[in-house]
């Protein structure tokens, strides 16, 4: 199988600082990530790199044209009905909202905040794959040492983990790539792409957009906007020659159940 990278974004209200006390109204929480949106796909248009946008159904039915412009190249996914909060039955809502908006089917979900929710309820909502889990430690959020590190069916639902580094499962997800020096994430994508022939990266719009005026610890507020954009510029042109960046859909069409990583 060809060395894949699944690049991939949660479009979703911007409620971050409401985690650390700072409250938002409603038209802030799209403003900011609608602004970091529209910075994305323009990188991504001028690498002509494709990604997938897992996408919550409340933001997708304030921005419905947005949404459409990104099915036109990318690939739509479900991030839930809202961000900030969840039942169960939002997984088919969300599925169907969107469906509605794109006119055609959407066939991954992952969880707001990679929280856990059972796979026999999304496989039941109708989604072929979930991309809700990291495979590490992060205190206050999640401790998944013992979960698979790779892809792996759950009835007939593929689930696709957030990628980390072989042995020790360093996570490669956002906020290792916005504090970690540069030079250390390429080498650690690089030792996981070789080893594991896929990548499953993810960011946020909103990380594209200067939110340093917000009450956000350092680490998560550090390079926001320009110099975050530039960063992720630089690495995935580094990135390009290494492998093929895909869909998550593609890349689950390219498994064979026989041949499926252990």
């Amino acid at each position: 199988m060809d060395r894949l990278i699944l690049l991939s974004f949660d479009v979703e209200e911007f409620d971050v600082p409401e985690e650390y006390g700072q409250p938002l109204d409603e038209r802030t929480k799209f403003k900011v990530s609608a602004e970091g949106l529209d910075h994305v796909l323009e990188l991504l248009d001028r690498l002509n790199i494709r990604a997938t946008f897992f996408t919550t159904a409340y933001f997708a039915i304030h921005h419905p044209s947005k949404l459409l412009e990104i099915a036109k190249k990318h690939e739509v996914a479900s991030h839930g009905f809202y961000h900030a909060s969840f039942c169960v039955e939002d997984l088919a809502r969300s599925k169907k909202a969107l469906e509605e908006i794109l006119n055609q089917e959407v066939a991954g979900f992952r969880m707001a905040r990679l929280q856990p929710v059972e796979d026999h309820e999304i496989q039941r909502a109708g989604y072929q794959y979930n991309s809700s889990m990291n495979p590490t430690y992060l205190p206050g959020r999640y401790n998944n040492f013992s979960k698979p590190r790779l892809p792996y069916h759950s009835g007939k639902l593929l689930n696709i983990p957030v990628s980390v580094t072989p042995v020790i499962r360093c996570p490669l997800f956002w906020l290792s790539f916005k504090n970690l020096p540069l030079p250390l994430y390429k080498l650690a994508s690089r030792l996981t792409l070789n080893c594991d022939a896929y990548l499953n990266l993810y960011f946020h719009p909103w990380e594209f957009t200067n939110i340093r005026g917000y009450q956000l610890p350092g680490y998560i507020k550090k390079r926001s906007g320009q110099p975050m954009l530039d960063r992720l510029e630089n690495y995935l042109k580094w990135m390009q020659p290494f492998g093929t960046f895909a869909t998550f859909s593609e890349f689950q069409q390219s498994l064979d159940p026989r041949n499926l990583f252990r």
